[in-house]
């Protein structure tokens, strides 16, 4: 005996192809700018990464001038980005630029320690690029840069740190690995404040303290070889980081 089936509505799928049409355009137009903020992170970082064999007095004129001008450039794409993600809803699309947009905060905390020695809070890092932060109901939808990405962020920059700090030595500046020393404890520090629920940054978190020890170990063979430099004759860093350009 055969059971009859009730006939079913082709629109039905019709429709749902429509969507998907739609989610689809939504997505190509957020990649193209993506792409264009990966292209430019690509070159910058290229450019960054010269620090770890360019000696510390180079730096201002050699890697951080140049680089303000592209991370300049690059935080007008990122409003770009803004512009159109803040049309959509912002968690069904977020993970298509989250990588991308920490990347770039790592970078703008990288070339202001660099400048400065400064920690770049979350505020300064939406006003360089013109962009909300920490947005709550019932803006939600609009395009921000999350605590999640600050944080995930500053764990990268300070591996980059923890790389610099015996290139450092191998240059002849025993001062960077001290004032090295001295941030990551406090950023370290920090994060033991912290109650964190999401998992993937709890462990790029936990991994701030291998960061430490890597750097205290600089510090230490330093010391033994009598090469810590004594109290106010470390230098500061040069001036006028990238925030604040």
């Amino acid at each position: 005996m055969t059971t009859s089936t009730p006939n079913i509505d082709p629109s039905i799928f019709t429709t749902l192809q429509t969507k998907i049409d739609e989610e689809s355009a939504i997505r190509d137009s957020l990649r193209a700018i993506i792409d264009d903020l990966s292209k430019q992170s690509r070159v910058i970082t290229s450019h960054l990464s010269r620090i770890h064999n360019t000696p510390t007095p180079l730096l201002p004129d050699q890697i951080l001038s140049p680089c303000a001008a592209l991370l300049q450039q690059q935080s007008l794409t990122v409003q770009a980005l803004a512009s159109t993600a803040s049309a959509y809803p912002f968690y069904k699309y977020n993970s298509l630029w989250s990588h991308q947009i920490q990347s770039i905060l790592s970078t703008l905390q990288l070339h202001e320690w660099l400048s400065s020695t400064r920690l770049l809070t979350l505020e300064d890092l939406g006003t360089f690029l013109n962009v909300p932060v920490n947005v709550k109901p019932p803006e939600k939808d609009t395009f921000h840069i999350t605590i999640e990405e600050y944080l995930l962020a500053l764990t990268s920059t300070i591996e980059e740190l923890a790389r610099l700090a015996p290139n450092a030595v191998t240059m002849g500046d025993y001062a960077r690995p001290l004032q090295i020393s001295r941030f990551i404890k406090d950023v370290h520090a920090g994060f033991q404040l912290l109650n964190l629920k999401n998992d993937n940054l709890r462990r790029r978190s936990d991994g701030v303290k291998y960061s430490v020890k890597k750097v205290e170990d600089v510090v230490y063979d330093l010391s033994l070889r009598g090469l810590v430099p004594k109290d106010g004759d470390e230098g500061g860093a040069a001036a006028g980081g990238a925030a604040s350009g």
